[in-house]
């Protein structure tokens, strides 16, 4: 598996090992002791295990996000695609962080089969960039309503640069975020 290093040092793109023949393909999505060694050779801190794991589906141009757990539910994701594509955007929301409201954005796409690591203390949203994109990811903690958090995914502070899917769906909740 290959590490791609981001803007954000502790958010980290990982590029699974594809063996693909005239069946199909195979991969390990996840293997949980080549994860953390993967973390620990790029000074990125190891998660608790995941607890959770969840799957959505989306339309072109569903934006959901920018979502976030408050402790003492703060999440850890490991998100990947497996039909369709996504920009997939990680905010650091951590104030005494050098990176401290910046961003770093991502294709992750059926094909590519991308996997970001996204730890505690970031804001996460995505864009679908096709219909019938389906999106999972794992959670080290379990979602708990009350700890959750939304910060709009338009805010001008940020100025995430979102691609063009001509037009965005976006949720009440989304829409009437507050801005950092």
């Amino acid at each position: 598996m290959k590490v791609i290093r981001t803007a954000i040092p502790d958010v980290l793109v990982f590029e699974p090992s594809v063996y693909s023949d005239e069946r199909g393909f195979f991969m390990e999505s996840f293997n949980a002791a080549l994860f953390h060694e993967l973390l620990a050779e790029h000074n990125v801190a190891c998660p608790s295990p995941f607890v959770q794991d969840n799957h959505s589906c989306s339309k072109k141009g569903v934006l959901r996000g920018l979502h976030y757990q408050k402790q003492p539910y703060a999440q850890g994701k490991l998100v990947r695609v497996i039909k369709g594509a996504v920009y997939d955007v990680a905010v650091d929301i951590r104030p005494e962080s050098p990176t401290y409201m910046k961003y770093v954005g991502e294709r992750l796409d059926a094909s590519n089969k991308y996997m970001m690591w996204i730890p505690e203390g970031f804001a996460h949203g995505f864009v679908a960039l096709e219909d019938d994109t389906h999106f999972l990811y794992k959670t080290t903690n379990y979602y708990d309503k009350s700890s959750e958090g939304t910060i709009l995914w338009s805010d001008p502070s940020l100025a995430i640069q979102w691609p063009d899917t001509g037009g965005y769906i976006v949720s009440a909740k989304d829409a009437e975020a507050s801005s950092m």
